[in-house]
């Protein structure tokens, strides 16, 4: 793929052109992989993705393999023990969070299920958006808007609109490749074939 039909989002970095390549867009159905998408997202408030993307593995080790029915066991010393980490971003209020949010987690798959509880929202397949270029890309919608209102409701921290709406876009629940990409066929592709849920 040629880096002038990419998306234009996309940097120059291999490890960015990685993730544009294999991972951005394609449909997430696994629970726990959309909780660990969401978290990262979190993390990315006020930062720019490379900087999430090259720390990923770090976080990973840091926060479990974002096992969240072991982080929501965590109080104060895993706090303090994540706040002294250097290989990830160091954030009291993005750390807290994330408990908080393992904690919601727990909630809502119980409930229904952390993935049936978001594909519904769309369902059950990817919306599949047509933008031209970059610039007609939204930074929120009303669907994420009003996703982020019923998360908070539900006590997961980090979600506002724009968060929301950018996971969304990284775990295929919209396909916001731009029509110039290859990626937007290629991934429509995967939403037209969605993966059924275990009974």
């Amino acid at each position: 793929m040629q880096m002038t039909e990419r998306c234009g989002w996309v940097g120059q970095e291999e490890i960015y052109i990685a993730y544009h390549d294999t991972e951005w867009g394609v449909p997430e159905r696994d629970s726990r992989a959309l909780w660990e998408k969401l978290i990262l997202d979190g993390f990315q408030a006020g930062l720019s993705w490379i900087t999430i993307l090259k720390k990923r593995d770090n976080f990973r080790a840091a926060f479990q393999g974002f096992d969240p029915d072991i982080i929501a066991t965590w109080g104060e010393a895993d706090v303090q023990r994540l706040l002294s980490d250097k290989g990830i971003v160091r954030h009291r209020g993005k750390t807290e969070g994330t408990i908080a949010n393992a904690r919601a987690w727990q909630k809502v798959e119980t409930e229904m299920g952390f993935d049936r509880y978001l594909w519904d929202r769309v369902g059950g397949a990817p919306v599949q958006n047509r933008w031209d270029c970059l610039a007609d890309v939204p930074a929120y919608t009303p669907l994420s808007t009003e996703i982020s209102k019923d998360m908070k409701k539900r006590g997961f921290k980090f979600c506002g609109p724009t968060i929301v709406y950018a996971f969304m876009q990284a775990c295929g629940l919209v396909n916001d490749h731009v029509t110039s990409c290859p990626r937007h066929a290629a991934v429509a592709d995967m939403g037209r074939s969605p993966r059924p849920r275990a009974p």
